[in-house]
């Protein structure tokens, strides 16, 4: 092995190792980010399986109109 070869392998080898550093670092740098927008996700999807679906909403709004007017006949 040359002086040459050696030192392409080691400029190589630290050229891999300064580009794979970068890019963790990269990717640590927006975790935060990324964990913030996942809770974001999982908050929005509970919501939307918590809260009546529109069919839901309609009738028991419906149900609710009925029971109003059955009552306003009681009364009259």
């Amino acid at each position: 092995m040359s002086w040459d070869n050696a030192t392409l392998i080691i400029l190589a080898t630290f050229g891999c190792t300064t580009l794979l550093l970068t890019q963790i670092a990269e990717v640590l740098s927006k975790l935060p980010e990324i964990i913030r927008a996942w809770h974001e996700v999982r908050r929005a999807l509970q919501a939307r399986s918590d809260a009546p679906s529109p069919q839901e909403a309609d009738e028991s709004s419906n149900i609710t109109s009925r029971g109003n007017a059955q009552d306003d006949r009681h009364h009259a």
